[in-house]
């Protein structure tokens, strides 16, 4: 019988914290992974292709989006955090969050779900703060739209069989978990009291990515260590 074609995931963020454990995990699971970051991932991996790109960059994200051939799945890791209170709260790191969050993740599935073939997956990293944490606001508006964002998209691609699916993280022993500008606001241990390991987030990824999830669409997977109980 002939070899069953490798897959394609377009990988936004795998050059550290959970999406570098994403690709890790993909690449070992047969998927070829495209890798879109300003950094290039620390291990190397004949499955893995990177492309640097500032996702900021409108214009140079939409370029290189363009040039990109049809993929089997799409997964939005990259990510900031920025906290603060109400009154520390900046709008220019809402501005920053939101593009990279939000307006990335619209521009990934605007620009190649029309190209995916049936049965294709979207996966949307989110977070458990998005439900509102106190001194996360802005953090937590970009991350709540992704909510609405995913469930509407996962009704418009319903009938091609392809699905879309947030992974809610809560605090994950990632580099920016332990980024010095959130000194102010450490992240508190789940019941289980360990932090949610970034290899546990790429697990449901390679699931959702499976056949065994091609009825999944539309959900907002939390993985928090108990954080929601």
């Amino acid at each position: 019988m002939p070899a069953t074609p490798e897959k394609t995931a377009l990988l936004t963020g795998g050059s550290s914290g959970i999406g570098e454990a994403i690709a890790k995990r993909l690449v070992e699971d047969g998927w070829q992974v495209l890798a879109l970051s300003r950094s290039e991932p620390k291990f190397k991996h004949h499955r893995l292709k990177f492309c640097a790109v500032d996702l900021l960059d409108d214009t140079a994200f939409q370029t290189l989006l363009n040039r990109v051939g049809p993929v089997d799945a799409i997964i939005h890791s990259a990510g900031v955090l920025r906290t603060g209170s109400i009154s520390e709260m900046k709008l220019e790191d809402a501005d920053l969050m939101w593009r990279l969050h939000m307006d990335c993740a619209a521009r990934l599935v605007q620009t190649l779900s029309p190209r995916m073939p049936n049965g294709g997956r979207i996966v949307l990293i989110g977070s458990r703060v998005a439900n509102g944490v106190a001194g996360r606001s802005l953090y937590a508006a970009s991350k709540s739209a992704l909510i609405g964002f995913s469930r509407s998209i996962a009704a418009e691609l319903a009938a091609r069989q392809i699905t879309a699916n947030i992974i809610a993280p809560g605090a994950t022993d990632t580099p920016m978990l332990h980024d010095p500008a959130r000194a102010s606001t450490p992240p508190i241990m789940p019941p289980m009291r360990r932090l949610v390991r970034p290899e546990e987030v790429a697990a449901t990824a390679a699931f959702l990515l499976s056949d065994g999830a091609a009825s999944i669409t539309g959900q907002n997977i939390v993985i928090c260590g108990g954080s929601s109980l």
